[in-house]
């Protein structure tokens, strides 16, 4: 039996439900921000073999510029969200546009390693507000099922759109201007996004969400950071004691989050909203889907413009079959969902980024530009299908009051999956590429540079005789490339088992077609405990 529960408190004036007059054109603006974290993620790989020569960071500093935001984001996201809730979903958006843009000029500008690196920390601290916050806004200007849907994959398009105007306009930039412009391009989005949100987007909050609970935000920000520090840590230093004791510190610190979720009236976030099978299988596809693709996407454009020697605008219009791929999906998804279901179309589009995952273990230093785009066009295919579908199956799993929060454990997953990534498959490929023998004749000093990056190998190579400085090049290259094709192979096996969980775990899950009737007819209080079946409209499950 289907059961579909009304998330509105008895009581709440059905006009409510109505379809929000300029709902699209605040879709429009909303989608700003969405494209202003989507170009910033990825010109800073574009930006890495630049950066590394001007700043010089270590192979370790480099990994924290590429992680340290998906580590404070991820840290900040479920306080964010709740916070939007509270105080106003829009308001957040708005001063964390401002606060975004203004550490985008921070890292513009940013002189050493350790300026980057806390930059990008405070970069994650704006990007925690954004994210979120455009998500919550969807769910409450569509209450439409079929509307919605459609919202969420423009909203997801617009995410890959993103990807793929910041490679091609960063490549540009830096063709032309210094590494740093391509922060800078963030600029003109936000004061964009300032100027007209102001005036189109609506405001919304939880009419009724109890105090912000500032303990209940540092237990998460300590634990979530506390965890994955020790995960990158012990991947590249082994398991020293105060590695061993980051990791238990970030355990027991989020076991006392949970624990204090649980007895709170007024919680940071709902820890019941995992009771729906639906929503806690959703948001482990996003987690384990970003693990598996995000430490290949990182090296992807040092390995375009590194050891295939292609300029930026070369390598940004290379990954473009990506972002291609995902907006034709993303827009399709919903559709899709409703005449096949939920786990065919987020269980096949795992596989198939799995499956091309596979073929990107064969790459090497004369792999062709068409063999690349066909493989990348698939990835984003089958990333665009599930991305867009568990969006929407998250957002319809809660109530409407609740959607920041929600909106932030998606975003959670997506951002801890991101760092954990990047720190884990990374690490694969520095630990394979530093074993690389250095050819005869080659200082020590200079050998131990190279091995710190392969940027750094180009570096030290400057100071080589011709011979010695190509044979140095194409040892790294080789070595790197090997890094690379291993890491694709373990984010393959990440993909496919993401594929069988969510298989598995979206099993009866549906998107609505119908907007949630009237609150007369919602179901008893205990019906609408978040595992009894969907809220609002949203997929409902079945035995």
């Amino acid at each position: 039996m289907t059961e579909t529960i009304a998330s509105e408190p008895a009581g709440s004036a059905h006009v409510d439900d109505e379809p929000r007059p300029g709902r699209w054109l605040a879709l429009a603006v909303l989608v700003l921000a969405v494209l202003l974290v989507g170009v910033d993620a990825t010109v800073l790989g574009l930006a890495t073999p630049f950066l590394s020569e001007d700043l010089r960071p270590s192979g370790t500093q480099l990994l924290w510029i590429g992680d340290i935001y998906s580590f404070v984001i991820a840290g900040l996201l479920v306080s964010m969200g709740s916070l939007g809730d509270r105080i106003g979903r829009k308001k957040l958006l708005l001063i964390g546009s401002v606060g975004f843009g203004a550490m985008s000029v921070l890292a513009a500008y940013a002189s050493t390693p350790e300026m980057m690196i806390a930059a990008r920390a405070l970069q994650g601290v704006a990007g925690a507000t954004l994210m979120p916050s455009t998500l919550a806004l969807i769910r409450n200007l569509f209450h439409d099922p079929k509307e919605r849907s459609l919202a969420i994959g423009i909203w997801g398009a617009m995410a890959s759109a993103g990807m793929a105007v910041g490679p091609v306009l960063g490549g540009f930039l830096l063709g032309h201007f210094w590494w740093g412009s391509v922060f800078l391009i963030n600029l003109p989005v936000m004061a964009l996004l300032v100027a007209v949100g102001a005036r189109v987007i609506p405001e919304s909050r939880n009419p009724d969400p109890g105090p912000w609970d500032i303990p209940s935000v540092l237990l998460a920000l300590v634990g979530i950071v506390a965890v994955v520090y020790a995960i990158k840590e012990a991947a590249v230093e082994g398991y020293r004691w105060d590695i061993v004791l980051a990791a238990v510190i970030g355990v027991l610190t989020l076991l006392v989050f949970v624990r204090r979720q649980l007895t709170l009236a007024s919680p940071l976030l709902n820890m019941k909203l995992f009771h729906h099978r639906g929503f806690s299988g959703a948001v482990l596809a996003d987690l384990l889907t970003i693990l598996g693709l995000s430490g290949l996407v990182f090296f992807l454009s040092q390995f375009l413009q590194m050891v295939q020697l292609r300029s930026p605008l070369n390598a940004g219009l290379t990954e473009l079959p990506a972002a291609i791929g995902a907006v034709g999906a993303g827009l399709a998804a919903g559709w899709v969902a409703r005449r096949l279901s939920v786990r065919i179309v987020v269980a096949g589009g795992l596989a198939v980024v799995g499956l091309s995952l596979v073929g990107c273990t064969t790459l090497h230093g004369d792999t062709g530009t068409a063999a690349l785009c066909l493989i990348l066009f698939v990835v984003g295919i089958g990333a665009g299908f599930s991305f867009t579908v568990t969006a929407d199956v998250i957002l319809s799993s809660v109530p409407k009051e609740e959607a920041g929060a929600a909106s932030a454990v998606s975003e959670t997953a997506y951002e801890l999956g991101a760092a954990l990534g990047i720190a884990l498959l990374g690490t694969i490929v520095t630990g394979i590429y530093r074993g690389f023998a250095t050819p005869p004749g080659v200082p020590a000093p200079t050998a131990d540079a190279a091995r710190e990056s392969l940027g750094g190998a180009f570096e030290a190579a400057r100071h080589l005789p011709a011979d010695q400085a190509a044979a140095l090049v194409k040892a790294a290259q080789d070595s790197f490339v090997a890094g690379v094709d291993v890491a694709a192979g373990v984010g393959a096996a990440v993909l496919l088992a993401a594929a069988v969980a969510a298989w598995f775990l979206l099993r009866g899950q549906e998107l609505a077609n119908s907007p949630a009737p009237p609150p007369t007819a919602a179901l008893s209080p205990a019906a609408q405990e978040p595992g009894h079946g969907s809220a609002a409209g949203g997929p409902a499950e079945r035995p």
